[in-house]
C-alpha cells in the first residue's frame, strides 16, 4: 500500500472483521430506481473506482462532472472522500482532465481540506487534532509494533514497511496471504486498543480507530449544520464502509463495480446499487 498514490485496490478506512469471512456475507443484488435527491445538501464520494476509472474512455465522465457542478451551483456541497493523500488526488484530477472541483477533500481517510477559492486549506482544529491523536497512539503502541513486526516477518514473505501514515503497512503477495496477516493484525488491534486494521485487497495499514471516512464526513456535516437525512455517500470498497452508514448519510450509493461486501452493505440499508460502473453509476444516483 502506497499512501502517496492510491492504486486500483485501495486501503480501507475502517477495521473490517475477518475479510475472509466477510466475503461470505453476500446477498442477491437487485437494481432499483434512484430516489429524487430532494433534501440532499452534501454529497460525499470516494474517488478511485467510484467516480474515477482510469481504464474508461473518460476517467471521470464529463456528464457526471456537469451534474456535480450543477448541484454545487444549487447550493449542494461536494466532498471527495479518498484514501489518497491530497497531492496524489490533485495529480489524478489533473490527469483525468477534471473541470469541476470539490468543495472538500478528505485525504488518507482522515484529513480534511476545504477549497477557499485559491487552494485546498487544512480544516482546523480537526487536522491538527488528528495528527496529535495518531502520534500519541503510535507512541503508546510502539513496543507492541516492534514485536508485531518481528512476528510478521518471521511468518510471512510479504512486504512490510512504515511510512508517514502508519508505523506498519503491508503489501501481501495474495489475498489468501493477507487473510492470514489480517487475523494477526486483528488480534494486535484488540490487544493494544485504539487501533484499526485498515485493509483493502492485499494492502493493509494500521490507523487510529477514531478517524475514518465516516467521522470525517460527520465533521464536514457539522461545519454546515447538516443532518444525515441531508447527506448522500457513495463508495465501492472496504475503506468506504465507515461513511456508507445511515448514522452519517441517509442516502447510500454504490456503482456496479463495487465489491460484493459493499453492495450487500448498501442494499441491506436500503441504498441504491447502480447499473453503471464508477462515475456513470454515480451519475445514475444523482439523476433525480
Amino acid at each position: 500500500m502506497l499512501p502517496a498514490r492510491k492504486l486500483r485496490t485501495r486501503t480501507g478506512g475502517k477495521f473490517f472483521p475477518n475479510p475472509a469471512q466477510a466475503r461470505l456475507r453476500v446477498v442477491h443484488m437487485h437494481h432499483s430506481k434512484p430516489e429524487p435527491l430532494g433534501r440532499v445538501r452534501l454529497i460525499s464520494t470516494d474517488f478511485d473506482g467510484t467516480i474515477h476509472d482510469e481504464g474508461a474512455p473518460e476517467a471521470v465522465p464529463a456528464a457526471l462532472q456537469r451534474r456535480l457542478a450543477e448541484l454545487q451551483q444549487g447550493g449542494v456541497v461536494w466532498a471527495i472522500n479518498t484514501g489518497r493523500d491530497l497531492c496524489s488526488l490533485l495529480e489524478a484530477m489533473v490527469q483525468a482532465e477534471m473541470f469541476v472541483r470539490p468543495d472538500y477533500v478528505v485525504a488518507v481517510e482522515r484529513e480534511i481540506y476545504r477549497w477557499d477559492g485559491e487552494g485546498f486549506r487544512p480544516v482546523e482544529p480537526w487536522n491538527q487534532q488528528c495528527r496529535e491523536d495518531h502520534a500519541a497512539l503510535y507512541q503508546r503502541t510502539a513496543p507492541g509494533f516492534r514485536v508485531l513486526h518481528k512476528q510478521l516477518r518471521g511468518r510471512f514473505d510479504a512486504h512490510f514497511y512504515q511510512d508517514d501514515w502508519s508505523p506498519l503497512a503491508v503489501v501481501a503477495r495474495s489475498n489468501l496471504q493477507m487473510d492470514e496477516i489480517q487475523l494477526v493484525l486483528e488480534d494486535f488491534c484488540r490487544t493494544e486498543g485504539g487501533l484499526s486494521a485498515v485493509r483493502n485487497d492485499v494492502y493493509t495499514r494500521l490507523s487510529h480507530h477514531g478517524y475514518s471516512k465516516g467521522t470525517a464526513l460527520r465533521e464536514i456535516a457539522r461545519l454546515h449544520d447538516l443532518t444525515p437525512a441531508e447527506i448522500l455517500a457513495a463508495g465501492d470498497h472496504f475503506n468506504d464502509l465507515p461513511m456508507l452508514d445511515r448514522q452519517h448519510a441517509a442516502r447510500l450509493v454504490s456503482p456496479s463495480n463495487a465489491i460484493a461486501e459493499v453492495k450487500a452493505h448498501v442494499q441491506q440499508q436500503g441504498g441504491f446499487i447502480a447499473q453503471g460502473r464508477s462515475g456513470l453509476g454515480i451519475l445514475e444516483a444523482l439523476s433525480g
